[in-house]
């Protein structure tokens, strides 16, 4: 996009995350003035979850998770998201760690990134303050990125116009070790199936083994520890993506073998030929490697239990904890009513909403969101009409999922991009070279298929 006015009214983005950075950089990139207003940062202001007044600071994992554009949905994400130059996929990539598959970031090296760039931009201002209720009126064109810790006045302000009950979840972060107290005599470095990640490294992960009788007991003591309580977030539902270890364990003793702590894709050297009965991984946290995150170990036990859980997980005997685990809650919208397709507050059109308070969970989703929404409201400063991309990219299938893609008379629910958002294709039976494709490899196949249609909607619908 091109300025074609002679000095565009600014646009104002709400909350300096995710969201916030890339909608904020999109504006500014489209030659529209910006001003980003983030809390963080104020004397007395602070969240639950944030440990900085950085933006773009990641306060749960440290992974935007599979980086596989073709046969993954989040990496087709990604992709789509660099096509269309994306400041946090940018400093991802510039700030990556190693993670098998996955594409994992230095936390801090990705956030002071991304802060550096927006502060250099000459049409970013950055502002310091909390908007405590609605935006000023004379404000004609704002993006609430504030995310899930929204503050409690906007949150109020919000809820008051639309008349909408809270729909809130409890959302997890795992637990963050030092890597010179993992012992390596018994834990080792592999990533699932040998699999190589953008970084090269195909021994990524640290993985901890255990056999039956070690996992019986970790598995009670885990049921039989401590729990954090909050009183006030009573029948509040969780996110099945962010579910702490505790909850996945209380639905079943196996529940943890199947999930987060499956021994599949994995041999441990020191006995090749006995199969791990479950296996704990560990994901490197910074690009110095001297910090490691519990994948999958987001919990809600007190912090007294969780060192002392923690450190039953063979190699993890005297484990040094950088940053125990926690519990803080995410509030969203009722967004298939209340936005539009344009992202925008039906009954306060001046109002868009970006990232996971509008229902997409994750890192990268909610980037993507705070992608589009820059886009469209450059546009709209730039007096230009600007459709959301097609359904058969990723970003376009998220805008159908919270504008109206769940089932009608179902309950809106937070969701990450996935293959089944998109349009459905035929599974091919034949390759390219004409080869007939086992019946096993045609879902897989479909998603490539999928995957190639998303990557030349979205250059379609950039270069329209």
């Amino acid at each position: 996009m091109s300025n074609t006015s002679s000095s565009p009214e600014p646009v104002h983005v709400i909350g300096g995350g995710l969201a916030g950075s890339e909608a904020a950089w999109q504006i500014a990139q489209a030659g529209v003035p910006v001003i980003l207003h983030e809390m963080r940062g104020v004397p007395g202001i602070r969240t639950d979850a944030h440990q900085t007044d950085g933006l773009a600071e990641l306060v749960c994992s440290n992974s935007f998770r599979s980086d596989d554009w073709e046969y993954n949905a989040v990496g087709l994400l990604h992709a789509e998201m660099r096509a269309l130059g994306s400041i946090i996929m940018e400093c991802g990539d510039a700030h990556q760690v190693p993670a098998g598959g996955a594409l994992a970031v230095d936390r801090d090296g990705f956030s002071q990134a991304v802060t550096a760039q927006l502060e250099a931009h000459p049409l970013v201002t950055i502002v310091r303050e909390e908007i405590a209720g609605l935006p000023p009126e004379e404000w004609d064109n704002v993006i609430v990125a504030t995310g899930p810790l929204t503050s409690p006045a906007l949150a109020d302000a919000i809820l008051k116009m639309t008349g909408e009950e809270s729909l809130s979840f409890f959302d997890a972060i795992a637990p963050i070790i030092h890597a010179d107290s993992i012992n390596f005599d018994v834990a080792w470095r592999q990533s699932r199936y040998d699999k190589e990640g953008p970084g090269g490294d195909a021994a990524a992960y640290v993985n901890c083994p255990m056999d039956k009788e070690q996992y019986d007991a970790f598995i009670d003591a885990l049921l039989a520890s401590p729990k954090a309580e909050f009183k006030d977030w009573e029948n509040v539902p969780y996110f099945d993506g962010c579910l702490p270890i505790e909850v996945m364990a209380e639905r079943g003793r196996e529940t943890l073998r199947h999930g987060p702590m499956k021994p599949v894709g994995l041999t441990n050297p020191r006995n090749p030929t006995v199969k791990c009965h479950a296996i704990v991984q560990l994901r490197q946290d910074n690009a110095l490697g001297t910090l490691f995150n519990m994948v999958g170990f987001q919990t809600k036990m007190k912090y007294g239990a969780q060192t002392e859980v923690f450190r039953m997980i063979p190699g993890l005997e005297n484990a040094q904890f950088a940053r125990l685990g926690g519990l803080h809650r995410n509030t969203f919208l009722n967004s298939p009513r209340l936005l539009d397709r344009q992202l925008r507050m039906k009954s306060m059109p001046r109002l868009r909403f970006a990232g996971q308070v509008t229902g997409v969970e994750g890192y990268v989703e909610s980037a993507a969101i705070g992608l589009l929404t820059g886009r469209l409201a450059a546009a709209q400063a730039l007096g230009r009409d600007l459709l959301t991309p097609p359904p058969a990219t990723a970003m376009g299938a998220l805008v159908e999922h919270i504008t109206g893609g769940h089932l009608e008379g179902s309950k809106f629910q937070p969701m990450n991009i996935n293959y089944g958002l998109l349009p459905p294709l035929e599974a091919p039976k034949v390759d390219e070279d004409g080869k007939r494709i086992h019946p096993k490899e045609r879902g897989r196949a479909k998603k490539r298929l999928q995957s190639i249609r998303a990557m030349e909607a979205i250059r379609a619908w950039r270069d329209a």
